[in-house]
């Protein structure tokens, strides 16, 4: 059996049914690499995250996760550190990485994590 200190945790917004959506898939493609992620629900978690350094606004915004060394990376690189493990993801996360594609595509998820947050009336 794992330690839980061997995997990842994933900081993920439980009150958002896209991102439990892609939670879901991602489990699915990962298959057995996925036992490798633990979830955590930020929902009203403001004073763990906080404990943990993440600005829990930053944590609404921003895909933040948890390294098995204990480093909390966020953003694209939380993205890619997540993906990186996955055979079939392996690929995605080398494209997102590129220096031409990396600024366009975080220009893009800002944009539609920011209109997501605004319709739901979550901007803080």
């Amino acid at each position: 059996m794992q330690d839980h200190n061997d995997k990842i945790t994933v900081y993920y917004d439980g009150a958002c049914p896209s991102c439990i959506k892609d939670r879901a898939n991602y489990q699915k493609i990962a298959g057995a690499a996925a036992d490798n992620v633990c979830w955590f629900d930020i929902t009203d978690q403001e004073q763990e995250l906080r404990r943990l350094g993440i600005d829990p606004a930053k944590a609404l915004a921003e895909l933040h996760l948890k390294t098995a060394t204990g480093q909390i990376i966020s953003e694209l690189d939380a993205y890619i550190a997540l993906m990186q493990p996955v055979a079939v993801l392996k690929p995605v996360a080398w494209l997102i990485g590129l220096p031409v594609i990396r600024p366009i595509l975080a220009f893009c998820y800002h944009k539609l994590v920011t209109r997501r947050l605004a319709k739901q009336d979550r901007l803080k």
